[in-house]
């Protein structure tokens, strides 16, 4: 496993899905290469002191540590986003809440991450969806340009 540490693959990642939990959020996203797993943590200011955000970091570098390699895809990237709830919540309840959360990311549909966004039915359907879509846009726009009130 490797590290992520550029701050485009931390913005990609968080274009992916995720699950949350209490101390907490797991983003994942698929990647094309055939590289690593890649994972990186990021606590914001909001979590306290810069003691305190690095003590949340290094818990959840060992959560990591410990948990099985199997649990995470392949050619994944990863990214746990760390709460204060990380201080004080029980290590071993952490390490389930961890599991569970790559097991509910296992159960979502990869690709978009939400329903109106996904495209379904043959190609043509599609086209005509994206064409309604983008004569409606237009017709809204010209609208307000006629009618700034």
């Amino acid at each position: 496993m490797d590290r992520l540490r550029q701050r485009a693959d931390f913005l990609a990642v968080a274009n992916g899905t995720r699950a949350n939990s209490a101390a907490f959020v797991v983003q994942r996203r698929a990647r094309d290469d055939n590289g690593p797993i890649r994972i990186g943590f990021t606590v914001t200011k909001k979590n306290g002191t810069a003691t305190e955000r690095n003590r949340i970091r290094r818990r959840l570098r060992e959560l990591v540590k410990r948990l099985d390699v199997i649990s995470m895809r392949p050619h994944h990237d990863y990214v746990l986003v760390g709460r204060r709830a990380a201080l004080t919540r029980d290590f071993a309840t952490m390490l389930d809440d961890l599991r569970s959360a790559l097991h509910r990311l296992d159960r979502q549909p990869t690709g978009k991450a939400f329903s109106s966004e996904v495209d379904s039915g043959s190609c043509e359907e599609n086209a005509s969806k994206r064409k309604l879509r983008a004569s409606v846009a237009t017709s809204v726009g010209t609208e307000r340009a006629r009618n700034p009130n």
